[in-house]
């Protein structure tokens, strides 16, 4: 079985902190809306990138500016809850795999269908 590194368990920890404090701690109600997809820490534990998402993707670029806005306020907190030297800069960035793949399973049935009919016709 394969060990997580030091940047995996932190990140597995900011990941669900962070989900907490959305829901829990943010000023701004609407960010209760968001999703903690990923959380990927560099090696050196400087930077995090948190993949987030949304139900309304129309709705993603205003929801990355607020995150970007609150990355200091939720990097404190997690300074404050985690037992950590230091706390990596935040970057949030909005994960699209889900309308990618809901896109690709979309054109797969659609092939499939397409094949049925010629096979029919």
């Amino acid at each position: 079985m394969k060990e997580f590194n030091r940047g995996d368990r932190i990140g597995a920890q900011m990941h669900r902190e962070l989900a907490l404090l959305l829901r829990d701690a943010a000023k701004d109600p609407r960010l209760s809306e968001v999703t903690i997809q990923e959380v990927r820490v560099t090696r050196d534990l400087s930077h995090a990138k948190i993949y987030f998402t949304i139900l309304d993707k129309d709705e993603a670029d205003y929801f990355a500016k607020v995150l970007g806005h609150a990355a200091s306020f939720l990097r404190r907190r997690l300074g404050q809850i985690m037992k950590t030297r230091t706390v990596p800069e935040l970057k949030f960035v909005y994960d699209s795999s889900i309308e990618e793949g809901k896109r690709l399973s979309d054109l797969i049935e659609k092939a499939v269908s397409s094949d049925a009919r010629e096979e029919d016709g």
